[in-house]
């Protein structure tokens, strides 16, 4: 067969078979290919955008625990200045399945996130606003929202971890895009349960990803491969996605508008159209690029926005942030992005319909172009250019790629992960769960990770088997450990497995006064109450030892541990 022609490109074709066969075959290299993908992508905005964008092989991820010293330098400068305790203290009603370790892990993911910057700006100074911006988001978007709680509303994030109203059990929500006519569904075809009905792509995490179309490109960039979570969404609740998927909300630019890192660390300046339309940099910007079509450009602060600046203004003092006089917290003034702004970035590959003259079977283009809106093909996926070329013109040929994988060959499957140990334990106890009988379809070898409640301890947590203390506790409670197991190709499956520690209440401490409502305790006072030892807090929460039972009688009160210690 003759190939006239070497040119580059790509483009959309809805050729039938017979047509394919008669044009005429285009040869390109694969070298040329790059070449051109390169050409189109090189300019500072994309570079920049990749750069904040770029990810850690999972492995990497997965080794991160608390003050671990091999832990990469972003997450040891987020430890630096956003500690355990201060996380606990800040999401009081957090739900089970967010940790701090999980932050780590996803600040692990995304080298960006309190990342270093060589140029003069101060690394630290972006780390600490960067955080501050998203938990005050996190309030609104995750948080209980209880006025009656006895925690302000700013320290009740993450509350939500499922989409209000919905459960695993649920089928048939956000899955519209599942049918396999179009373009979204074949691009990220949606798993299904055993009766073939399509899984449900409802709000989870900390950024409660919706739709198959956002947890396809979250799958990709987290896995490399988009099915991984369309066919789990739960992982998204569960493990430490639940945080990452926040972080990649966080990093990645939605054109016209940028990202919100952009926004906090002075990559994007707002141009003359940007400060036409009252698009600054601030707090406020931060809102308009998360939800600005409801909360902004109103002429007046919705309820929405005027609880993300409240939530700002205390908790970026929590977090050592200053707030200047002159920054811009509210969105009510911010008419929308457009193609004119800072922004603006071409991301998607679509066909070029231009005509060239010369080229053949009626001179095509045989080229792809970046637009705004989104596609199949994503310009910060190397590889996609080509991919966008010959899904247009089925007639290219490119000399160099990978042979296509033979259907028939065996598809590397999952392992499955399975834990063994006992149900219940008392307070402070050490038990034993197994993860050794997980298994693999393929019969590799696994690796294990365990992921553990707040307050209990291990030695060793990358074992089939986990030694676990309990954490030591004042009233009986459920905990869940979670065991993450990975196969030789990287696939991996996460199981957890709950365990009610056992609370004597009988047996009061010896040599402990007991607790009195209405004492004026002091810094470091024991007390017993409820069969537990209590200590009171040092300043400034020190006035609350003795404050009204109802809110701090230690291990009762509704915010006891806002004055008392455990011992």
């Amino acid at each position: 067969m003759k190939y006239p022609i070497q040119i580059l490109g790509l483009g959309l074709s809805a050729l039938t078979a017979a047509q394919v066969a008669a044009v005429e075959p285009v040869i390109l290299t694969q070298a040329q290919v790059d070449a051109t993908e390169n050409q189109l992508t090189d300019f500072p905005l994309m570079q920049a955008v990749k750069a904040s964008i770029a990810t850690r092989d999972n492995s990497i991820v997965e080794a991160v625990t608390p003050l671990n010293s091999n832990n990469p330098d972003n997450v040891r400068r987020l430890e630096s200045v956003f500690s355990q305790s201060q996380f606990e203290y800040l999401f009081a009603l957090r739900a089970p399945e967010y940790t701090y370790q999980g932050l780590l892990q996803a600040a692990a993911k995304f080298p960006a996130l309190c990342g270093s910057y060589d140029d003069g700006r101060d690394s630290e100074a972006i780390c600490r606003k960067s955080l501050a911006t998203m938990f005050a988001h996190f309030a609104q978007e995750t948080g209980a929202h209880d006025q009656y709680r006895p925690e302000p509303e700013w320290r009740q994030g993450l509350y939500w971890v499922r989409e209000v109203g919905w459960d695993e059990t649920k089928r048939g929500g956000y899955n519209m895009e599942c049918n396999p006519s179009t373009w979204q569904g074949q691009q990220w075809p949606c798993g299904t349960f055993a009766d073939g009905s399509y899984k449900s792509y409802f709000g989870r995490g900390a950024k409660q990803l919706s739709y198959n179309y956002n947890y396809g490109p979250f799958s990709d960039a987290m896995f490399g491969d988009v099915s991984v979570l369309l066919n789990d969404p739960q992982k998204v609740a569960d493990t430490w996605l639940n945080l990452a998927s926040a972080v990649f909300f966080f990093t990645y630019p939605q054109p016209p508008k940028p990202s919100m890192l952009h926004v906090i660390d002075g990559t994007w300046q707002p141009n003359s159209h940007d400060a036409t339309k009252g698009l600054t940099a601030g707090f406020g910007l931060t809102t308009h690029i998360i939800n600005g079509g409801i909360e902004c450009g109103a002429g007046a602060e919705k309820p929405q926005s005027l609880n993300r600046i409240s939530y700002y203004q205390a908790i970026a003092p929590y977090l050592g942030v200053p707030i200047d006089s002159g920054e811009q917290l509210g969105c009510k003034s911010m008419q929308p992005f457009d193609t004119q702004g800072a922004g603006a970035m071409a991301i998607y590959w679509e066909q070029d319909w231009s005509y060239v003259p010369g080229n053949p079977n009626g001179g095509k283009s045989y080229a792809c172009k970046l637009v705004g809106y989104q596609t199949r093909f994503s310009a910060f996926k190397a590889g996609d250019y080509g991919q966008c070329l010959q899904h247009f013109f089925p007639e290219v040929v490119i000399e160099g790629r990978g042979e296509p994988t033979d259907p028939t060959d065996p598809v590397d499957q999952a392992p499955t992960a399975f834990i063994t140990g006992p149900a219940s334990a008392s307070s402070g106890a050490q038990i034993q769960l197994s993860a050794a009988q997980s298994s693999d379809p393929e019969q590799t070898a696994l690796s294990y990770l365990w992921q553990l409640p707040s307050g209990a301890v291990a030695a060793v947590i990358d074992q089939p088997t986990l030694t676990l203390t309990l954490p030591t506790l004042t009233q009986s409670t459920v905990i869940s450990v979670m065991v993450t197991v990975t196969d030789g190709a990287g696939l991996s499956d996460s199981v957890s497995h709950n365990v009610m520690v056992n609370v004597d209440s009988s047996t009061p401490p010896d040599d402990v006064a007991a607790y009195q409502a209405g004492t004026a305790y002091a810094d470091g006072d024991l007390v017993s109450n409820m069969g537990g030892v209590y200590q009171c807090k040092p300043f400034p929460y020190t006035a609350w030892c003795g404050g009204a039972a109802w809110a701090y009688e230690p291990g009762v009160g509704a915010a006891w541990q806002d004055a008392w210690i455990a011992k």
